[in-house]
């Protein structure tokens, strides 16, 4: 086997996964090691109530995702979340979809064939995805989650053209599942912002992952059951030493998949937000007992894509984008 590790050392890629567990040199644009993302907020009210929790608890929120997809929400109400989020400098990260899941096709609903899921299914379904990143845009908002490469591409291409804004950011959900550091280093060359992780990936092939790529992390802590269901809260602090930069991730276990969310579950969804929200602060607690001197950003820190308030029509964006976000 040297010859194949001496070869991927030559590419810039480690050798193996990193069990030495070296701490990570990389930081956000602010210095910082680590920031608080809630998953699943699904509209104005979840992120309210995020908002509310959050000061209850004394603990800064960097960004929110959503996962229903731009698609299930109305104009104003994404251009409502723009604004409450714009407010409190957090960044706001909407699903890019339809995708197979949501399709007439039989494989994602197939025993063997689930990883076709998230995937764009032909090029229409490329073209709604697409929609979907303008239209976000166009109403203010400045990251999208992406799960397939082909969208992520042209998505980088739009922007370089002048159809999307040049500070629009692209994060990419765990469910494209590139779980090695050559894929997820593919991933930043396409023009990945930040990339989520497979949620099982153990603490040395993490290292490895950061060795090969610069952009953040998002890591899971707190996994939703039907993504593996793990409770990682203890590896927090290695987490934040081994993969900074990163976006430390608090799903919610033994919680219902509400994806699409919609008015006829808001109650669930907005408890299942403040929850998330007291389940970050036990993290933080567990990471300030055991690495006290990890950083943080502060609120509207550098490098998040924040949401902003003049919005314009779809496609009218004519600056390119500066090399770095290419």
């Amino acid at each position: 086997m040297k010859k194949t590790r001496d070869f991927l050392t030559t590419l810039g890629l480690p050798g193996g996964d990193l069990h030495e567990l070296p701490t990570s040199s990389k930081r956000f644009p602010d210095g910082a090691q680590y920031r608080v993302e809630i998953p699943s907020t699904e509209g104005p009210a979840a992120l309210e109530a995020i908002i509310e929790e959050a000061q209850r608890y004394q603990l800064t929120v960097h960004r929110i995702s959503q996962g229903s997809g731009v698609m299930l929400l109305t104009d104003e109400e994404i251009k409502s979340m723009a604004r409450i989020a714009h407010a409190q400098n957090i960044e706001v990260s909407l699903f890019a979809r339809p995708n197979a899941a949501w399709d007439t096709g039989a494989m994602a609903v197939s025993s063997g064939g689930k990883s076709i899921s998230p995937r764009l299914r032909g090029q229409d379904q490329l073209v709604y995805c697409l929609e979907d990143v303008q239209r976000a845009a166009a109403l203010g908002i400045r990251s999208v989650l992406l799960a397939d490469e082909g969208a992520l591409w042209v998505a980088g291409e739009m922007r370089q053209a002048g159809l999307l804004p040049q500070d629009m950011q692209f994060k990419i959900s765990v469910m494209m599942a590139s779980a090695n550091p050559a894929a997820i280093r593919l991933m930043e060359r396409l023009g990945a912002s930040t990339y989520n992780i497979p949620t099982d990936l153990t603490l040395a092939q993490i290292a490895a992952v950061r060795q090969a790529i610069d952009i953040p992390l998002d890591i899971y802590v707190e996994v939703p059951d039907d993504l593996g269901g793990f409770v990682r809260l203890y590896e927090i602090a290695e987490l934040v030493r081994i993969a900074a930069p990163v976006y430390i991730k608090f799903g919610l276990r033994n919680a219902p998949n509400i994806y699409p969310a919609g008015k006829h579950i808001d109650n669930v969804s907005i408890a299942l937000s403040r929850e998330r929200v007291r389940r970050a602060r036990i993290g933080l607690d567990l990471l300030n007992r055991y690495y006290p001197d990890a950083i943080a950003s502060q609120p509207g820190a550098a490098g998040l894509a924040l949401p902003v308030l003049e919005t314009t029509e779809i496609g009218s964006h004519h600056s390119p984008a500066p090399e770095a976000n290419r």
